[in-house]
């Protein structure tokens, strides 16, 4: 095994050293590697004391020297053709979610609104530790979308990480055909103001033009003086349709962004080439930790260009280019060919996989806009305007899982077909929802009554007549502070039971545009494209 692992570095080492031997060097290292490779292979399927699957052990020895590189660059076999369905057409059977690698880690980038991981409350930054039985240390990115992904009606089962809960948190999904629409709402912020609103999922086929598209309708019903372009939980998608985006915005002949790897024609400039349909008026782009790849190119050339205000958490940070080239036998690679590089010079990959140490974090290089902004490389896009996302409790985290906001959605909407959903009121619906969730019998374990369970088992265990009535006592408190917790986050409850039914009635467009009302980054956005003075601020630089 140990020689067999020497034979991939090897080979490693030969495929990715060019820069320092000769051509006819690497070729030669090639030669002789995959000459030692199949010699270890035939001795060992003739001669190992048991049989041996030889397509098995290659396919790992693949897999294994492909982990030496990044954990986008991955194989693609026949059953996995999904993955190019994904990344071309937008569409796949799975849970609906995004997922990305961080520091030896497999992180949701973003859930995808409507499906079964966004209704039962898995989030942006939640750390994947587990799938089904399967724990994700032993899995690679190709592993584990294989277990996401399958045919629509089963289930799967989650546990995950968050920060800020120091337990993990078990999640149940039903896998759906999932189809991603590029622009899934576009409507009016503020219509008397004049602020357009376009909510962009992925950069599939068409997402350009799809905005551009959206903005026109909405110019018919309407004077659109500024936008609010939202890429929160946006994972990205193609490089081309990035750059068809900042074109509507920038004017022709500007840099967006360019790749350079180690082959000549993975080394290109992008520009716009034609004039910016939305000219010079306002615009505020949304992000937060869901933000990745294509999406950070979009943010990273407009405030390089000091062209839009970013408002939100700092980005994912993926800044590397994929391209699939197919292989034999139905498969294919797809493989990280270059880095891209935004028009201050900065590249926003947040962790250098090639580095000694591997999955290190970059260091901190200032860097300038149009204007003279300082902007920062390794850490994704930082925002112009920081607005962190509210970290949900535990009786939110129980509500969500339990699907509670969607049983009473249904039951509320068959007890009052005819309701019109502008007139429902949130304290009404807040208190409706207790007196359900008490004739259910609603109920959640806390860490607390955990802590309080292993408490008195290890107490019994070690005086088997020790009074434990003070652990009662406790208990009864834990119980009073979670009646109250149902109170203190009465505000994130009312919003998520009055968007869930007015979808009921106004469908997926209408909870979206009711959201806007309750978003904190919108309403910010609306306050900055309110004040021209404040927006000019805070592109200004110091030349």
């Amino acid at each position: 095994m140990r020689r067999t692992k020497l034979m991939i570095l090897f080979l490693v080492i030969a495929l990715t050293g060019a820069g320092l031997v000769t051509s006819s060097d690497t070729f030669f290292q090639i030669r002789k590697n995959f000459t030692t490779i199949n010699e270890v292979v035939s001795e060992v399927s003739r001669n190992y004391v048991v049989e041996v699957d030889a397509e098995r052990m290659m396919r790992r020895g693949v897999n294994a020297m492909l982990e030496t590189l990044d954990p986008y660059t991955v194989l693609i076999d026949e059953s996995q053709t999904s993955e190019i369905d994904i990344m071309t057409r937008g569409t796949y059977a799975g849970v609906g979610i995004e997922v990305g690698a961080r520091a030896g880690q497999f992180v949701v980038i973003a859930p995808i609104e409507g499906y079964s991981a966004h209704r039962k409350g898995v989030r942006a930054g939640d750390t994947i530790i587990q799938v089904d039985d399967i724990k994700t240390d032993e899995l690679t990115m190709e592993d584990l979308q294989g277990l996401l992904r399958g045919e629509p009606g089963t289930s799967v089962t989650l546990i995950i990480e968050r920060f800020g809960i120091e337990d993990p948190l078990t999640f149940e999904l039903e896998r759906e055909r999932i189809e991603v629409r590029n622009v899934s709402f576009a409507g009016f912020a503020d219509k008397e103001a004049g602020v357009a609103y376009v909510l962009l999922r992925r950069f599939t086929q068409n997402a350009g033009n799809d905005i551009a598209e959206a903005l026109s309708e909405l110019e018919e019903q309407s004077e659109v003086n500024s936008l609010i372009l939202d890429l929160r939980n946006n994972p990205g998608g193609l490089l081309s349709e990035a750059v068809n985006t900042v074109e509507l915005f920038l004017p022709e002949g500007l840099e967006v962004v360019r790749t350079e790897g180690k082959a000549e024609s993975m080394r290109q400039a992008y520009r716009t080439e034609r004039p910016a349909m939305f000219g010079d008026r306002q615009l505020v782009v949304l992000q937060n930790s869901g933000s990745a790849s294509s999406s950070e190119i979009v943010t990273g050339a407009l405030q390089d260009h000091d062209r839009a205000v970013i408002v939100g958490e700092t980005s994912f940070g993926k800044g590397l280019v994929q391209i699939v080239r197919p292989l034999s036998y139905n498969m294919a690679l797809k493989i990280t060919t270059s880095k891209y590089f935004v028009p201050s010079g900065r590249s926003i990959q947040s962790v250098d996989y090639n580095a000694a140490g591997g999955d290190e974090e970059r260091e901190r290089i200032a860097f300038e806009t149009k204007n003279g902004r300082t902007v920062y490389q390794a850490e994704g896009i930082l925002p112009d305007v920081v607005i962190e996302q509210p970290s949900e409790s535990m009786v939110e985290v129980a509500l969500h899982r339990g699907n509670h906001f969607f049983q009473f959605a249904n039951r509320y909407v068959s007890e009052n077909p005819e309701a019109d959903a502008s007139q429902l009121s949130s304290e009404e619906l807040f208190d409706k929802f207790l007196e359900y969730l008490d004739e259910i019998e609603f109920s959640y374990e806390s860490r607390s009554e955990r802590m309080i369970a292993s408490l008195e088992e290890q107490l019994l265990a070690e005086m088997p007549q020790a009074d434990v009535r003070y652990i009662h006592g406790l208990r009864s408190q834990v119980d009073e502070m979670k009646e109250t917790a149902l109170i203190d986050s009465k505000d994130p409850i009312s919003t998520d039971l009055l968007l869930e039914i007015v979808s009921r009635y106004e469908g997926r467009e209408g909870r979206q545009k009711k959201s806007l009302m309750f978003d904190p980054l919108v309403i910010r956005s609306l306050e900055i494209l309110g004040d021209r003075s404040q927006y000019d601020a805070l592109l200004a630089g110091d030349k």
